[in-house]
């Protein structure tokens, strides 16, 4: 794809601005297995990594041939964010990121609003983003769906086109390329190691496994200092 005008940036929270996907399948797994429904890390990978819990539920549902107990999502979000208190940290080299970008930028993720807001607490990024974060409790339909960032893209005033998407999951990056949006994907989080090759059907227009990476990728094409 040729490289066309970038205006702006949307990035994924978990996986990209913050490592925190180990820690989520951690506690995910072990709840899993507490209620027999034991789960791999690859079968994390493909159900989990990047959806909304709606949409992994499904996926669940599907591979197993019956559903969460009722009182699991709950139960599951309060263990994680009692587990991300003290423990959650952003990428390391966001912040030279982030600082350095002069363009405009938000964060779209399929995380719930709480959690969002215990990620941006622990991490201390929220000034960043403070009143341009957009979750998937927003849309009809979360990723890989591409409700989310048009979403974003639409209340921050951008065409799909000119925004350029940073993504970490198979999700999210078929989120963001069915918008219609470049699509990088960042590989620099903990979970990203020895991970199996992304699908042939899936492609993104680059991929990065450093934040210094990253901010090089975004000062050759004019976006950042």
């Amino acid at each position: 794809m040729p490289n066309p005008h970038i205006e702006l940036i949307i990035f994924d929270c978990d996986g990209v601005l913050i490592d925190s996907e180990m820690l989520s399948a951690s506690v995910l797994m072990g709840m899993m297995d507490e209620v027999g429904l034991p789960i791999t890390p690859e079968i994390f990978r493909t159900d989990f990594l990047g959806r909304s819990f709606a949409s992994a539920t499904k996926q669940v549902e599907k591979r197993f041939g019956r559903s969460f107990p009722a009182e699991f999502q709950s139960n599951y979000r309060e263990r994680l964010l009692r587990r991300m208190r003290g423990n959650l940290k952003a990428m390391p080299g966001v912040e030279d990121v982030l600082k350095a970008i002069t363009i405009p930028f938000c964060l779209a993720t399929s995380s719930s609003p709480p959690r969002l807001q215990v990620s941006m607490e622990e991490s201390r990024l929220g000034h960043y983003f403070r009143g341009r974060s957009y979750t998937a409790s927003l849309v009809a339909n979360g990723k890989p769906a591409p409700d989310l960032p048009l979403y974003a893209a639409a209340q921050m005033g951008f065409a799909p086109e000119h925004c350029l998407v940073i993504e970490d999951s198979e999700m999210g990056l078929r989120s963001s390329l069915a918008a219609g949006m470049i699509t990088w994907h960042f590989i620099g989080g903990a979970h990203c190691r020895n991970m199996d090759p992304l699908p042939d059907d899936v492609k993104p227009h680059r991929v990065l496994d450093s934040m210094p990476a990253l901010h090089n990728a975004f000062r050759e094409i004019g976006i950042s200092t």
